[in-house]
C-alpha cells in the first residue's frame, strides 16, 4: 500500500516472475566484493529518472562501520535543495521495528512480558470476537496473526482523519474477523496502535516521548522525530512527491500522528545507519549503550508468523521461508538470512534489510510514492553482498511498473467506457440521499449538488467525490482527491419496502492500496436499523 506500503512487498516477487529463469534454483554464494560507489551512484541514477524518483538517500553499514550515507537529487521538486545524508524523510512502516523495539525495553526491565494479555494492560480494549479479547497478547499485536483482514480499519485514520487513538481502539470492537485467531498472516496497522498505547499504561510517557528519550537520543540520531510535528529542524527536509494525471507533483505531507506507533518517525541515512548499527550488535549501540539486551534481539528477529513464498521468489533466491517476527520480516537469500521491511506514507518510500551473516545493513529512503526505486536500488546492493547472479534490477523493475500501470488503465478505461453509455439509475436521485452510517467508520452523506449526487464520507477532507451512474444500483465515486488513485463502486441496496437499506464499496483497480479497505465498510441508511452503535444490525 502507499500508506506503511503493503504493496511494495510483492514488487521483488513480480519482478522475480519476469527475471527468473524458470525453476531454476540458486545454492547458497559466497559473498562478492563490496559495490562500489560508483556502481550504486550509476543504480540511483538510472533508477530515479526511471521511476521519476526527485531524490534518494542510500545507507550501507558493514562490519560496525558506515561505508554509505549519501543523498541524491532534488529535495522537493523545482526547488534547489539537494539531498544529502541528513536530509529527513519520513519512514513510514519502518516505524514498526522501533515499536517493538521500545517494548523489547519494557521487556528487560520486567515491566510487560511479551505473552501478557492486552486487557490486562488495557481493560476497555475488545476486539469483534470475545475470546480473541480474552486472549490477545502483546506478542499477537505485533506479529499480524489477529484474524483482521489486510489492511482493515486503516480508513480510520488515512486519508488524513480527526480520530483519535483511543476512537481507533475502541472502532477495533466492530471490525469482523477474515480468519480465525492466529491462523494466518494478514498484514494490519491498527494493533500497532494499540501496541503503542501499552507504553503510555505501563510508564505514564507517550509513545512518541517513549520513543524520543529511551531509543532516538540515545542513540544520537539527530534531526530524527518520532512525527511529522517534532521534526527539530525543518530547513532540511524531503518534500512527498507523487505522479498525479500522468505528471510528477509535489503532494502536502500528509498528517498521520494519530497512528505513530506503526507508522510515524522521521529520518534520515545518517540516524537510520546507526539504527541499523545497533539492531546488527544486537541491541549495542557504535557508543557502547545497551539499548535492548540480546535476548530481545534475537526474539525480535524469530519466525512468529509464517507468510506465503512466492513461488517465483524461491526459484531466484533458493529461499525456503517467510515469516513475521516483532516489528520485521525475515526469509532466506542464497543461504542467508535476510531481516527486512518496507515502509510507506504518500509521496514517500523507505528500504530496509540486514544480513546478519555478512554484519551488512542497506536503507534505502525516497521522496516519490510508487516504491519502484527503492526496491530497484536496495536490491541491487543486496545482490553485490550476497553473490547473487548478475542483473539489472532498474529494468527488471522497470517491467513491474509498466505492467501494473496497465492493469490498472485497462481497469480504469473499462470502468471509464461504461460511464459513458450508463442508463440513469432506477430510483429518483432524493431515494438515494440522506446519512449513512458505518459501525466503524462513522457517518457519510450522500446529497444532491447541480443535478447529480455526492458522496462524503465524514471527519476527513479526502474522501469526497461525484457519485457517476454505473449500472442499475451501482454508482462510481470519483474523489476530488485525484492523487488517492482510489476511485470505488458504490452500490446501494433497495429496502423491500422502497428506500435504501444500506451503502457498500469497493475499489475500482486492483492496484488500490489496501489501507482503502473499502470492502470493509457497511453503511446503513439512518432510520433502516434498529437501536443499536450506528451502521450495525441487531
Amino acid at each position: 500500500m502507499k500508506f506503511l506500503d503493503r504493496r511494495l512487498a510483492v514488487v521483488i516477487a513480480l519482478a522475480c516472475a519476469l527475471s527468473a529463469t524458470a525453476g531454476a534454483v540458486f545454492a547458497a554464494n559466497a559473498p562478492s566484493e563490496p559495490i562500489s560507489e560508483h556502481q550504486v551512484d550509476d543504480t540511483v541514477t538510472r533508477a530515479m529518472a526511471a521511476f521519476q524518483t526527485p531524490g534518494v538517500a542510500v545507507g550501507i553499514v558493514k562490519d560496525g562501520k558506515v561505508v554509505m550515507a549519501k543523498g541524491y537529487g532534488d529535495r522537493r521538486l523545482g526547488d534547489p535543495g539537494v539531498v544529502n545524508a541528513a536530509t529527513v524523510f519520513q519512514i513510514g512502516s519502518n516505524t514498526k521495528a522501533f515499536t517493538a523495539a521500545a517494548l523489547s525495553i519494557l521487556v528487560d526491565e520486567g515491566k510487560i512480558k511479551w505473552d501478557d494479555r492486552v486487557i490486562d494492560y488495557l481493560p476497555d480494549f475488545r476486539m469483534y470476537d470475545p475470546y480473541v479479547t480474552r486472549e490477545l497478547t502483546i506478542r499477537d499485536l505485533l506479529t499480524h496473526r489477529s484474524g483482521l483482514g489486510e489492511g482493515e480499519g486503516d480508513l480510520m485514520f488515512y486519508p488524513a482523519t480527526d480520530f483519535t487513538r483511543a476512537e481507533i481502539v475502541h472502532g477495533l470492537r466492530y471490525l469482523k474477523p477474515y480468519s480465525s485467531f492466529r491462523a494466518k498472516y494478514d498484514y494490519d496497522n491498527v494493533l500497532y496502535i494499540v501496541a503503542g498505547q501499552i507504553i503510555p499504561a505501563v510508564t505514564g510517557q507517550s509513545w512518541e516521548d517513549f520513543i524520543q528519550a529511551r531509543i532516538l537520543s540515545p542513540l544520537g540520531m539527530a534531526g530524527c522525530a518520532p512525527d511529522y510535528q517534532r521534526i527539530p529542524d525543518r530547513t532540511n527536509l524531503a518534500s512527498p512527491h507523487q505522479v498525479v494525471d500522468g505528471k510528477l507533483t509535489v503532494i502536502p505531507v500528509e498528517h498521520l500522528d494519530v497512528i505513530g506507533p506503526a507508522g510515524t518517525i522521521n529520518c534520515n541515512v545518517n540516524g537510520m545507519n546507526t539504527w541499523l548499527l545497533t539492531q546488527l550488535a544486537a541491541g549495542k549501540s557504535p557508543t557502547g549503550l545497551q539499548l535492548f539486551s540480546s535476548d530481545r534481539s534475537e526474539e525480535m528477529w524469530s519466525q512468529v508468523t509464517p507468510e506465503p513464498l512466492d513461488p517465483a521468489l524461491a526459484a531466484l533466491t533458493g529461499a525456503y521461508f517467510k515469516a513475521y517476527g516483532l516489528g520485521w520480516e525475515i526469509t532466506d537469500q542464497f543461504g542467508y538470512e535476510r531481516i527486512f521491511h518496507t515502509g510507506g506514507v504518500p509521496g514517500m518510500t523507505t528500504w530496509v534489510a540486514m544480513i546478519p551473516q555478512l554484519n551488512l545493513g542497506v536503507v534505502v529512503l525516497t521522496n516519490q510514492g510508487n516504491g519502484f526505486a527503492m526496491e530497484a536500488i536496495g536490491n541491487q546492493i543486496l545482490d553485490a553482498y550476497v553473490g547473487a547472479p548478475k542483473r539489472d534490477w532498474v529494468g527488471t523493475v522497470s517491467q513491474v511498473a509498466q505492467a501494473r500501470q496497465d492493469d490498472a488503465r485497462a481497469a480504469n478505461d473499462k470502468v471509464a467506457s461504461t460511464l459513458v453509455t450508463a442508463p440513469k439509475p432506477p430510483l429518483p436521485l432524493e431515494v438515494y440521499e440522506g446519512h449513512y452510517a458505518d459501525a466503524w467508520r462513522g457517518e457519510a452523506i450522500v446529497r444532491r449538488e447541480g443535478g447529480r449526487l455526492v458522496l462524503k464520507i465524514t471527519r476527513t477532507q479526502d474522501l469526497e467525490g461525484a457519485l457517476i451512474p454505473f449500472s442499475g444500483d451501482i454508482f462510481v465515486v470519483r474523489w476530488n482527491r485525484r492523487g488517492l488513485e482510489a476511485d470505488a463502486y458504490v452500490r446501494f441496496t433497495p429496502k423491500f419496502g422502497g428506500g435504501i437499506e444500506d451503502m457498500t464499496l469497493q475499489a475500482i483497480s486492483p492496484e488500490t492500496d489496501t489501507s482503502f479497505d473499502f470492502q470493509d465498510l457497511d453503511f446503513v441508511k439512518l432510520g433502516a436499523a434498529a437501536d443499536g452503535p450506528a451502521g450495525t444490525r441487531q
